[in-house]
Parts: structure tokens; C-alpha cells; sequence
């Protein structure tokens, strides 16, 4: 068994709670709160939530930026004998892929409404699906109508920001009482998506809107260069500039694959962990199913019926505790098999990865929010801290996995219940 050092208040709090009834609960007896069913009000800072509501989070945009940026561009000269309709093959200037937080791309409700929130906040119809400006050359088609130095493009406008995301938990009132409240949770992250793709062509001497996606084109021409001034044959021009543009968006490219190839490194080992002297199981409220640890390394936590076969692997003791915002931050450590709980780190950027337990280790994969229903009651939600998806189970069954769901599960699946052995 893991060694324990002194308990914290959060762990008195616990001990407690754990010594106040024959079965005993994490400082959480069903309150009207926690019967309530699952909300159906848009979440909102500040507003109202239910105990079904615990294990589901849901985004709002911190910030958001808006710029015009070209994918594709070619400097393209006409002379008198070449106006006309022509097809040009434009050269790649940069890609754009649409991605929300650590997933690279877009396959869970949450990201899907993250998306569609920022979208909705800008007045902007933007990619909510996981896609990307072309990463090949494409052609132009336009009617040249008179010589002259022109840019031929694709564009569009680049979104990108950070997000947050709200989460159920208790509040205390100003009067002392206990609510459940939508609150700003621990984890934030990133986004990227872009408008619909606009395409044609611009000269130097063409008057066009500020920060649009054609003067964006035009500076790409290099204007009042020896490049853009000099007469050429038809066909075309090189622009020293569009080249370095092109040049310096790879490497950015380059530079975000290797961040996102790095993924969660492998979890430093840990002597011992700091681990409250309270044991618990997680069950499934008002049922017998609850949390149950693998006994092979390539199986995951299952739903299982507590019984003299156990082995203990039921178990469960909160490691390294804090708490912030009325939020405890945890590992969870099992008696059963004395691994911590973690989301497999190969496949912690899928939705619906399974849960398992790993050597306990310096790992946020193996850390896990846990928001609480008001006092008397012993409902719980559960998040990843590394991911960000909160924990659940697709249905109510023996040996169900348990997974983890961008959003949670909306359907009430990801209200667990912490009750104390």
C-alpha cells in the first residue's frame, strides 16, 4: 500500500463526511438538486445547473481573431496580345486545418459547439467540421480585361482564439446556502477555422477595402518593387515576397506537427503519493454497478457488481490532493491493482478513449477534476485534466467501459456517485 503523509483540510473535510453516516460520502443523502433530470437551458457563467449536469462541460470563447490570409497566390503578368480568359495555377502560400484543442481535429459535440459558437459570436459562417484549404496548387480562372501586373489568388478569412469551458459544481451562496451553478472550468485550450475560400485577381493600382482578403492578395505583389514596376512577357512573374510569405507559413506548419507529435510524454515514476486514508467506490447512483480496475494491463476500468471477488479493485483512494475554486484535483489510486486511473496517452486525443489504470506517475493524464453536488449529497462528475472530456459510459451494463466523451454525457451517464467503503 502507497505510504500516506498528514491529510489535508480538503481530506478532513472528506474523513468527515465519511464518519457522519453508515455509508459514507465525499462531503457530498439525495438532495432535490441531485434528482433533478438533466438540464435542457443553454449553459451559461453564473446560471443554473442540476446534479445531471456534473459530468457534462460546455464551451464559451475567451477571445477570438479574425484575419485575412491567402492559401494560394501567383503574380501573373498581361500584355496587350494576352487579356482574355485565362487558367492560372496558383502556388500554396500556406494551409489552414480546423482544430479545437489537443484533438488536431474535429469529431466530438464539444468541439463541434465550440466551433459553432464562435461562428454564431462573430456573425461568421465558419468550418465547423474537420477540414483544410487545399495543400496542392489549384488554378485560377479569370477574364483579364487589360495588361498589367496582376496577383491571382485563394483566400480566406483565419479564425482563431482560445475557449474555456463551463462546468456544474456546487456554489456557496452569500447566505451560506449550497447551489449548483455553471462555472468557468480548469481547463482552456485553442481553436482554428476559416471562412468560406474567395478567389480572383488584384493589380497594384486597384483601390480595396483594409485588411481584406484582397489587399492581403496585393501586398503579396510587392508593389513599388523593381519586380512589380518592370515590364515582363506574359505569364509568370516571381514575387520575392509571396516566396518568403510561403516560405515562413511552413515552417510554422512544421513547427505546430512537431508540438502536437510530442502528445503527453511518458509519466515520470513516483516513489509514493500522497493518498487520503478514506477509501471509495464510484458508482453508478441508485445502482450496484460501479468502477472496477483492470486486472490485465490491455483491459480498462469497467463497470462491474461489487461481490467477495473484488479483490478490492473497487477501491479507490484520492492521491495529491488540492483543490481550487471549489474544484478537487486528484489521482485516483486503486487498491486492487495499485495503478492510477489514466486515459491511454497513444489514443487521450479520441473521443470515447477508454479509462484505464497505468503505473502511477507525474502524469496530467492521470489527474481528474472532480465537481461536486451541494453538501448531503454524494454526486460527483469527473474530468481529465490532460483532455479536458469528461468521463462516462455509453450504457448501463456489466463490464461497460468506461470512456471518456468531449462534452460528457448529456443524457445524466456521467453523474457518478463517490460513496465511501
Amino acid at each position: 500500500m502507497r505510504p500516506t503523509r498528514p491529510v489535508s483540510r480538503i481530506g478532513r473535510t472528506l474523513m468527515a463526511c465519511a464518519a457522519s453516516a453508515a455509508v459514507a460520502t465525499v462531503g457530498l443523502a439525495v438532495s432535490p438538486a441531485a434528482a433533478a433530470p438533466a438540464t435542457t437551458t443553454q449553459a451559461e457563467p453564473g446560471g443554473a445547473c442540476t446534479a445531471a449536469d456534473l459530468g457534462t462541460r460546455h464551451p464559451y470563447i475567451k477571445s477570438s481573431e479574425v484575419t485575412p490570409t491567402i492559401t494560394h497566390f501567383k503574380g501573373w503578368y498581361v500584355t496587350e496580345g494576352s487579356t482574355g480568359t485565362q487558367s492560372v495555377n496558383t502556388s500554396v502560400q500556406t494551409t489552414i486545418s480546423v482544430s479545437v484543442g489537443l484533438t488536431g481535429n474535429v469529431e466530438g459535440s464539444f468541439e463541434f459547439e465550440t466551433l459553432g459558437k464562435v461562428g454564431a459570436s462573430l456573425g461568421l459562417n465558419v468550418q465547423v467540421n474537420y477540414t483544410s484549404t487545399s495543400s496542392t496548387s489549384t488554378s485560377v480562372t479569370w477574364n483579364f480585361r487589360n495588361p498589367g501586373y496582376y496577383g491571382l489568388y485563394k483566400g480566406t478569412k483565419k479564425v482563431t482564439g482560445t475557449y474555456g469551458s463551463l462546468n456544474c459544481n456546487r456554489v456557496q451562496q452569500g447566505d451560506g446556502s449550497w447551489a449548483l451553478k455553471w462555472i468557468e472550468g480548469a481547463d482552456t485550450g485553442s481553436y482554428t477555422t476559416f471562412t468560406t475560400l474567395e478567389e480572383g485577381a488584384v493589380r497594384c493600382e486597384d483601390k480595396v477595402p483594409a485588411n481584406s482578403i484582397m489587399r492581403k492578395a496585393q501586398d503579396l505583389l510587392d508593389c513599388g518593387s523593381a519586380t512589380a514596376t518592370a515590364k515582363h512577357p506574359a505569364g509568370p512573374v516571381p514575387s520575392a515576397k509571396a516566396a518568403k510569405a510561403g516560405h515562413e507559413a511552413e515552417k510554422a506548419a512544421k513547427a505546430e506537427k512537431r508540438v502536437k507529435a510530442t502528445g503527453s510524454p511518458a509519466p515520470a515514476s513516483r516513489a509514493a503519493l500522497d493518498c487520503q486514508p478514506a477509501v471509495y467506490k464510484i458508482d453508478v447512483p441508485g445502482k450496484p454497478l460501479n468502477w472496477s480496475a483492470p486486472l490485465l494491463a490491455n483491459d480498462g476500468i469497467r463497470l462491474r457488481e461489487s461481490n467477495w471477488t473484488s479483490a478490492h479493485l473497487d477501491n479507490w483512494r484520492l492521491c495529491n490532493v488540492t483543490e481550487r475554486n471549489g474544484v478537487i484535483e486528484a489521482s485516483l489510486w486503486n487498491w486492487g491493482n495499485g495503478g492510477c486511473a489514466t486515459v491511454p496517452a497513444d489514443i487521450a486525443n479520441q473521443e470515447q478513449a477508454y479509462l484505464t489504470t497505468a503505473t502511477c506517475g507525474e502524469d496530467d493524464l492521470q489527474r481528474f477534476y472532480i465537481y461536486r453536488d451541494v453538501p448531503g449529497s454524494s454526486k460527483i462528475g469527473v474530468q481529465n485534466k490532460y483532455t479536458g472530456f469528461m468521463m462516462g459510459h455509453d450504457r448501463y451494463a456489466d463490464g461497460e467501459l468506461i470512456r471518456q466523451y468531449s462534452s460528457g454525457r448529456q443524457d445524466g451517464t456521467g453523474t457518478y456517485t463517490l460513496t465511501g467503503v
